[in-house]
């Protein structure tokens, strides 16, 4: 598990490492005061996250000794068994809602989000699809059409919960991945406009919506949207409190119960009061560092397997690093996405490391999936060259 491995493989595991180890500290920093009044304890949601961490980070590693073959056979099951848990959550009782969205599934003691099992699903699904499609990617109707279908139906199943920000996320994916992997835009124009339509008339059908929207627009978002504003503020608030070198791990203000999601959608602006500007920008160093390595192992990618679920992760983590940090810097309006492998959130973590470790798995060896197939076809080669057309061995 732990022999001598590419230099892309080794970029790429100890960013993510470094940024999980990060992310639990700071989200210690961050969750105390919460902790302590809704659980009775400082360091509950810590421990937890810590736990989350300890499943994670094994998952990932062993995830990333799987063969390409074990990911093509699972994909459609993993895919169809996701779907049928989101739905679920839609569709009986056992859905939980948190926050006006719909996306917790209560199954005894153990609560967690199929959303981000489709996720996953849905990378390991396309590097399925797109491997099996590979010669029809330039027709519509015969490459592209039938992934949108599947994709748009699990990424459907997911907005009936309400969630628009994480189905923005997975659209991205969806859509990112295909261009990455060299769809044409032309063919991929159609459904972004339809995506960006679809999206629009959601967010105005719902005045939860609508009301974020219409404080993210105001110039000083102060008068008018009351409660709206409120965690909109003091996100802005904490970072300029931070300064230049914060005010010290551990001596936030705004985790008192000032700034709602302070361990989880708004750690960024934790980060940024408690480290300062410098840590701020050490975190986006840290992202766009897990990019290069990302686009480091894409490059060398040599399957198509290896390729699509590469560019899936890189436009799922990245994306969605940017959307957080985005809207904590008043760039976008409230989404409620949490910032990847940082954020407090368990079913987020592990899926997140999961899908790390999918990606990790074709960065080992980029030559060795290549070398099996060829190995592959040598033999069906050999088996067919030795018998006769009626059926006998020579």
């Amino acid at each position: 598990m732990f022999r001598v491995e590419s230099k892309d493989y080794v970029l790429l595991l100890s960013t993510v490492v470094f940024l999980v180890l990060f992310g639990l500290v700071m989200v210690l920093s961050s969750s105390t005061v919460e902790s302590r009044l809704e659980d009775g304890g400082f360091f509950v949601q810590a421990l937890r996250q810590g736990m989350f961490a300890g499943i994670g980070l094994p998952l990932m590693l062993i995830a990333s000794r799987m063969p390409e073959r074990f990911w093509l056979r699972i994909a459609w099951p993993l895919l169809i068994t996701a779907c049928v848990l989101q739905l679920l959550v839609v569709a009986t009782p056992l859905g939980i809602e948190v926050g006006g969205n719909t996306n917790w599934l209560a199954l005894g003691p153990v609560q967690f989000q199929p959303s981000e099992i489709i996720k996953v699903a849905l990378v390991i699904w396309l590097g399925l699809i797109v491997t099996k499609k590979q010669a029809h990617l330039g027709d519509f109707g015969k490459g592209v059409m039938p992934i949108l279908l599947v994709g748009g139906g699990a990424i459907g199943l997911v907005l009936l919960g309400g969630d628009l920000g994480t189905v923005m996320i997975m659209g991205a994916m969806l859509l990112g991945t295909l261009f990455l992997i060299g769809v044409r835009f032309r063919l991929l124009l159609p459904p972004v406009l339809l995506s960006a339509a679809l999206f629009v008339i959601v967010a105005v059908s719902s005045d939860n919506r609508m009301r974020r929207i219409s404080a993210f627009l105001q110039e000083n978002c102060e008068q008018g949207s009351g409660d709206d504003c409120w965690q909109i503020q003091h996100g802005r608030f904490a970072l300029a409190n931070g300064g230049i070198f914060g005010v010290g791990l551990g001596n936030s203000t705004a985790k008192w119960s000032w700034l709602p999601a302070a361990d989880n959608d708004f750690i960024f602006a934790i980060i940024g009061e408690e480290l300062g500007l410098i840590g701020a920008v050490v975190v986006i160093a840290l992202f766009v560092l897990l990019a290069v390595a990302f686009a480091r192992v894409l490059r060398s990618a040599q399957t198509p397997f290896a390729k699509t679920v590469t560019a899936a992760v890189m436009v799922w983590v990245i994306g969605q690093a940017c959307v957080n940090i985005g809207v904590v810097l008043g760039v976008f309006p409230v989404l409620g996405v949490p910032l990847p492998l940082v954020s407090a959130g368990g079913t987020a973590l592990v899926t997140t490391l999961f899908a790390i470790g999918v990606v990790l798995s074709v960065a080992r060896d980029p030559a060795a999936s290549a070398r099996a197939a060829a190995r592959l076809a040598a033999r069906a080669s050999a088996r067919s060259a030795v018998r006769t057309p009626a059926g006998r061995t020579r």
